[in-house]
C-alpha cells in the first residue's frame, strides 16, 4: 500500500541552524533505544550475493528475530521482495515496503539525533556507494530522506558524504572514525580535514574527533576502505573495545598497533580512555570457493544485548565467552552469519538504532 506520507516535504528541509545549534547530539549506541532499522537484502544484488541470495535472506531474518528478542525492529524491503520478508522474518517484525538498492542501511540511512527536550530527529548525510562502487546507488541516496519522512521526524541535510559505519561516538562528545575511509578522495575529495571534523561536531553534536589510522585493509574489508566498525567502537562512557592482531606480519598489524597508540588519549570529558583490546576472530568458513573469517567486533548493541556475528564453528565459544566477561551488563547472542561477511559486511552494518525519545 502506498504511503501518501511518503509524498509529503521532509520535516526539517527548510531547517537553516545546524544540529549542534538546535541542541541536538547522536546518542551512544549503548544508550536505550526505540528501534532498530534494517532492510532486506535486494534480490537484484547479484553482484553481491551470487549464488547465495536465499542463505543471506535467512541470515537477515536471524539477525532481526535475534535483536527483535530485546527491541522491535523495523525492516525495509523492496516491494517485489516484501513476501519473502514477511515469510523469513515471521510476524513479530515490522515489515515497511520502500524502494532501495541494497540492504547496508547503517551506511545509506540517516542517523539519528536526541535534542534537549528528548525530542528525535535525524542527521541525513549524503551516500555515494562507498565511492561509487555499486551501482545504481541513487534510491538508496535518497532512503534517508524517505524515512525520515515515514517515521515524520525533523531532517537536516549534511553536506558531506558518510557512511554510518564510519564512525562511532559515546554520546557525551567523542565521535572516533578512521583516516583510510573518511579521507579517502573517492568521498569528500574538496573538503579538508579540518572541514570534515567541522561539519561533524554541527551535525553529530560532538566536540572531539579522535582519527585512528585505518580500519581493516583490503583483504577483510574491500568495499568501505576501512570503516571504524570493523576495528572499534564505544563500549560504554570512556571505554572503548578494539580490534588488534598479534602476528607481526598480518598486513594489519602496524595500522591497527597505530590505532591503538593514538588511543591513548582523553575524551571530550577529560576522561583516560580505557582501551579493551580484543585480538580474536572465527574460524575460517567456506562459502563455495570463499573463506570468510568472522570478526566479532562488527557487533549490534541492543537494549540489554550485544548482537554478535559469529562463524557457526566451535571456535565462537571462547569469543562470546570474552564479549560476556567484557560486558557483563549484557547478553552476549552470537548469530551465525558470515555470509553478511561475504556480502561485505556484518551485524552492525546493516543494522541502525532509533535513540529512545523523551530523554
Amino acid at each position: 500500500m502506498h504511503d501518501k506520507r511518503l509524498d509529503s516535504p521532509s520535516p526539517a528541509d527548510t531547517a537553516v541552524e545546524t544540529p549542534r545549534e538546535a541542541g541536538y547530539r547522536m546518542p551512544a549506541e549503548y544508550e536505550p533505544h526505540d528501534r532498530c532499522l534494517m532492510a532486506w537484502p535486494t534480490s537484484t544484488r547479484s553482484d553481491v550475493w551470487r549464488e547465495h541470495y536465499a542463505h543471506a535472506e535467512a541470515s537477515y531474518a536471524a539477525v532481526a528475530r535475534a535483536i527483535n528478542g530485546f527491541e522491535p525492529v523495523l525492516m525495509i524491503t523492496r516491494p517485489q521482495d516484501a513476501a519473502a520478508a514477511r515469510s523469513y522474518c515471521g510476524g513479530e517484525i515490522e515489515i515497511v515496503e520502500m524502494p532501495i538498492d541494497d540492504s547496508w542501511l547503517r551506511d545509506s540511512g540517516p542517523i539519528f539525533l536526541l535534542g534537549g527536550d528528548g525530542n528525535l530527529a535525524a542527521a541525513d548525510f549524503e551516500f555515494n556507494s562507498w565511492g561509487g562502487k555499486y551501482l545504481p546507488y541513487d534510491l538508496d541516496a535518497t532512503i534517508g530522506e524517505r524515512l525520515c519522512r515515514y517515521l515524520g521526524v525533523k531532517r537536516w541535510a549534511a553536506p558531506m558524504v558518510l557512511e554510518g559505519g564510519s564512525i562511532t561516538v559515546d554520546g557525551e562528545g567523542t565521535l572516533i572514525t578512521t583516516e583510510s575511509c573518511l579521507l579517502h578522495p573517492s568521498r569528500n575529495p574538496l573538503l579538508s580535514k579540518a572541514d570534515l571534523e567541522q561539519i561533524l561536531k554541527e551535525y553529530l553534536g560532538v566536540t572531539k574527533v579522535i582519527w585512528l589510522k585505518a580500519g581493516l585493509g583490503e583483504d577483510e574489508d574491500p568495499d568501505t576502505d576501512g570503516h571504524v566498525d570493523g576495528v572499534a567502537f564505544f563500549a560504554g562512557p570512556g571505554r572503548v573495545l578494539l580490534h588488534m592482531v598479534r602476528n607481526r606480519n598480518h598486513a594489519d598489524y602496524d595500522n591497527l598497533a597505530e590505532n591503538r597508540r593514538r588511543l591513548e588519549t582523553t575524551d571530550a570529558c577529560g576522561r583516560e580512555l580505557e582501551v579493551v583490546e580484543f585480538d580474536l576472530r572465527s574460524h575460517p568458513v567456506s562459502l563455495g570457493a570463499t573463506s570468510i573469517t568472522e570478526n566479532y567486533i562488527n557487533s549490534y548493541m541492543a537494549n540489554g544485548a550485544l548482537i554478535v556475528p559469529t562463524g557457526g564453528t566451535d571456535g565462537d565459544a571462547v569469543a562470546l565467552e570474552r564479549l560476556q566477561e567484557i560486558f557483563t551488563d549484557r547478553q552476549v547472542v552470537g548469530v551465525p552469519s558470515p555470509i553478511i561477511a561475504f556480502g561485505g559486511g556484518g551485524i552492525h552494518c546493516i543494522t541502525q538504532q532509533i535513540p529512545r525519545a523523551g530523554r
